[in-house]
């Protein structure tokens, strides 16, 4: 087997076989961090590093760990010489999801190299050539790598004007917001109260109770449904039951909203629990897909968040996060009512989450393999564990996760390639025929989270 060939993580013929069946499947996803404006603007990429690199943490904490200095990263030095130093320590990266993603963009532009510092500079000029082409204008891209669907990451203070900007231009809704209010939940960050004076200003409200709160962001949700939207993502480092009573939250609200005061660990639990309650009951209404992202503890190196603030590779996980008796209390208020989607970061977690995913029946699904997981030991460990306890075919669906345009199409190739691996094993030990197999493979890529999320 050579680096990257036909049979790149497929350890058979069964999987081959598989594989062909699927691999052509159109594209869904269902969660990512599309930049909607470069889209719809179609702004061309100048270079590699701007495409490859600039906007993708996964790059930079690996960077990062092989010695490169921050000014390299995402300091002031140029895009070419930033590409010079990724390419030095890039022979370094084997082994790490990211050498092969990266190198799963190359071959999908038609570039053969292998990335080093002997070829950097070569690479640089054969991809500006390539990236200055019509055919690798932002628009170009997502049409070529078959993206029937693909769901943006937006706060509920965006306009979505760039979505339908997109819309005009592809002929059809294929950029779809999603409904993201973090910002609105975590009243314990020290900038929670300016961001509610935002979120005021953009609706021309007052919010000075916690009715004018949940109404607010009612409102945008309204409005996100006109535009399309059809799920909601919500990231929390541990599970909220929901319990939290509206009078005690209302006192919550008052203290740190007119009294400018700091809540306690309790009073910032109790009042995300109340918020997401109430964000359950909006999706709950609508039919939307209530998607909870759990486990992540975020910035926890002070020199990365104080310099470049979140999203720049601080983030780690934690096994010890208690995340069944809250979860199983937050979806028994909603069994049955709520389609919800779980994702958790840390690997320990996946198998507490297919048994809750199996014990509430049809509308609670199992995530991809998120993030630290989203590697090829990670998704087959998982797909192996879903098989076993819940049931393979009832997946939600690979989402990319991505903040950079390239990634739909590897990271949804290396999924496949994974899955029918998994997949041919199986059949090999006997434990199904090929023909349901194959079948099983194109609900898990396609047809199961087109009917789930109502694509």
């Amino acid at each position: 087997m050579s680096f990257l060939d036909g049979n790149y993580l497929l350890s058979g013929e069964t999987a081959k076989t598989i594989y062909q069946q699927i691999a052509g499947l159109p594209i869904l996803d269902a969660h990512n961090h599309a930049d909607v404006k470069r889209i719809a603007d179609n702004i061309p990429f100048n270079n590699p590093w701007e495409l490859f690199a600039a906007t993708d943490h996964y790059v930079w904490e690996i960077e990062r760990k092989c010695g490169v200095a921050e000014e390299f990263i995402t300091g002031k030095a140029s895009d070419q010489d930033k590409w010079r130093e990724l390419c030095r320590v890039f022979p370094l990266f084997a082994g790490n999801p990211v050498y092969e993603w990266v190198h799963l963009d190359l071959r999908f532009l038609g570039v053969d190299s292998i990335l080093c510092e002997a070829v950097a500079d070569e690479t640089w000029k054969k991809l500006c050539k390539i990236l200055a082409s019509e055919e690798c204008l932002p628009q170009n891209l997502v049409r070529r790598m078959n993206i029937e669907v693909m769901c943006s990451t937006d706060d509920p203070l965006d306009e979505l004007e760039y979505h339908d900007k997109a819309e005009q231009a592809f002929g059809k809704r294929l950029i779809r917001p999603t409904w993201r209010p973090d910002k609105a939940m975590n009243i314990f960050k020290p900038d929670w109260n300016h961001y509610i004076d935002c979120l005021g200003m953009a609706t021309s409200r007052n919010i000075d109770f916690l009715e004018h709160l949940v109404e607010t962001l009612k409102y945008t949700h309204d409005r996100f449904a006109k535009a399309g939207t059809i799920a909601s993502d919500h990231g929390i480092e541990c599970p909220f039951d929901g319990d939290a009573s509206e009078e005690e939250v209302k006192e919550i609200f008052h203290k740190v909203r007119i009294e400018k005061e700091k809540p306690t660990a309790e009073e910032a639990a109790k009042f995300g629990s109340y918020m997401l309650k109430k964000f359950a009951e909006m999706d709950a209404e609508k039919g939307w897909v209530f998607q909870l992202h759990i486990g992540a503890v975020r910035d926890v190196r002070s020199s990365l968040f104080n310099n470049l603030g979140p999203d720049s590779g601080g983030d780690v996980s934690d096994h010890m996060i208690d995340i069944v008796k809250p979860l199983c209390r937050f979806l028994d208020k909603f069994d049955d009512k709520l389609k919800c989607v779980l994702y958790c970061l840390d690997p320990g977690h996946q198998a507490d989450l297919a048994t809750v995913s199996r014990a509430f029946g049809a509308k609670v699904k199992l995530g991809s393999a998120w993030w630290l997981n989203d590697t090829p030991i990670g998704m087959e460990r998982q797909l192996e564990y879903i098989g076993s306890v819940d049931v393979l075919s009832q997946f939600a669906g690979m989402v990319s996760d991505s903040r950079k345009l390239l990634s739909y199409a590897s990271r949804f190739n290396m999924f496949r390639r994974v899955l029918s691996n998994t997949l041919g094993n199986m059949v090999d030990r006997g434990q199904m025929p090929l023909e349901n197999a194959i079948e099983i493979g194109k609900i898990m890529s396609y047809s199961g989270p087109k009917n789930f999320f109502g694509f």
